[in-house]
């Protein structure tokens, strides 16, 4: 089943609580998924360092041919 996008913001909330997480359903489908994250952690990091950081805190449900979030397309920053 796909996963809505609340479930995704409260996967990512819970390792960015103070983060601003913007969520869309690219295709209208429920499974492709773009997640802007906005987050003063991020400082210091390059794009890849925070887009892993954002990925673990999906806790598995991308991995495999049966994760449960299909695709998510990332965008990341640190706030100006």
């Amino acid at each position: 089943m796909p996963m809505q996008a609340q479930d995704i913001e409260n996967l990512i909330r819970d390792t960015f609580p103070d983060a601003k997480i913007t969520i869309t359903d690219l295709a209208g489908d429920g499974n492709h998924w773009a997640a802007e994250v906005i987050d003063a952690s991020f400082k210091g990091m390059n794009r890849v360092q925070q887009q892993r950081a954002v990925y673990a805190s999906l806790k598995g449900k991308m991995d495999g041919a049966h994760g449960e979030l299909h695709a998510l397309a990332l965008t990341t920053k640190a706030p100006d």
